[in-house]
């Protein structure tokens, strides 16, 4: 009777054995199914489209923007391929042709064989102004002034929702060419330049970026333009909310801004002293002579100044004067400011 039972129970066990073996063998069936088919191409047939690797990127960033633009199947298949082939510290920021119809091995491929060589590298300081960019995008050969401030010309919120507000003028899109390091085919067209440029800022309003714009009652356009004039004034990027909450400080009591910045853009220079005769300057950009903030950006600014512009230091600051060193003295008092400037200038 017992080894009946023995018997019985070692047929249930192999049953059992054999069951889980099947099982484990459908499931890794599926999973090598699905493995195989998300690393095929997107379709048989596509033209290659522009993709930019950006300095810094890592390959779990290159698969999701690989997937947004519709390039891959699946982002975390891309990321293991990456992993599998030790890519990470392989992959060389710059531009990139790839299309929908490789598969996702030979897209890999075509990104550790590093960037296509035609390509032009453009850096753009923070702080620049848009004459200065177009400068430098003219001197790269991307094009003529008259090509790229007509082309500025053309842009409105229908493009991006974020120029709403923006008035007319060549200087139309000041602030809001993003300050990065790009990389463009020689052959691009000042309008695809322009708008890798805008479509870099529009990576700044994130979610948090909005609600925290509709929580402070401020558009997009006074953001830029609160944010371009710490860009201008703060050296030091730790100093860029404390300079953001003086300038808060300032109209929320009615004070006049007297930033130095607004009278340089005006003058088309930087000065390291402003004479008598500068802030008398007659301009609206004069925020000596004019209450409240200019009306618009007067640089483009980065990262880190928008994000001083959306979080000021709250402070009982109204006045600052630059040392020698690039920092700045602060002050609550006009009796202190005037005693550092005293000391610093």
């Amino acid at each position: 009777m017992k080894r009946k039972r023995r018997s019985v129970l070692a047929k249930n066990k192999a049953r059992i054995n054999l069951t889980v073996l099947i099982i484990m063998l459908i499931l890794f069936s599926l999973g090598a199914f699905w493995w195989s088919s998300n690393l095929k191409p997107m379709t048989d047939s596509g033209q290659d489209q522009v993709f930019v690797l950006e300095a810094g990127m890592t390959a779990s960033q290159i698969a999701q923007e690989l997937k947004d633009k519709n390039i891959i199947r699946n982002a975390e298949v891309f990321r293991q391929l990456c992993k599998i082939n030790k890519a990470d510290s392989k992959l060389v920021a710059g531009l990139y042709y790839l299309s929908p119809a490789m598969s996702a091995q030979a897209i890999l491929n075509i990104l550790l064989q590093g960037p296509h060589p035609d390509v032009i590298r453009v850096t753009i300081p923070e702080g620049y102004s848009v004459a200065e960019i177009v400068n430098t995008l003219v001197k790269d050969g991307l094009g003529t002034q008259d090509e790229f401030y007509k082309v500025m010309q053309t842009y409105s919120a229908k493009d991006y929702d974020f120029l709403t507000g923006v008035p007319a003028g060549n200087n139309r899109l000041e602030g809001f060419l993003f300050p990065d390091t790009y990389f463009f085919d020689r052959k691009s067209k000042p309008k695809d330049v322009v708008d890798r440029f805008l479509g870099r800022f529009n990576k700044e309003l994130t979610p948090e970026t909005k609600a925290r714009l509709e929580e402070m009652h401020v558009s997009v356009f006074t953001w830029v333009t609160k944010a371009s004039m710490v860009e201008k004034e703060a050296a030091k990027e730790a100093e860029r909310p404390l300079i953001a909450g003086v300038f808060e400080n300032r109209l929320r009591t009615g004070m006049p801004l007297q930033s130095c910045a607004t009278v340089q853009y005006v003058l088309g220079e930087v000065k390291p002293v402003l004479s008598l005769t500068d802030i008398e300057i007659d301009s609206p950009y004069n925020t000596y002579k004019n209450p409240g903030l200019p009306p618009g950006p007067i640089a483009n600014p980065g990262h880190a100044s928008l994000n001083a512009a959306l979080y000021p230091a709250r402070t009982d600051y109204f006045y600052f004067v630059a040392k020698n060193d690039g920092t700045h003295a602060f002050a609550v008092t006009y009796d202190e400011h005037l005693k550092n400037t005293k000391k610093y200038q």
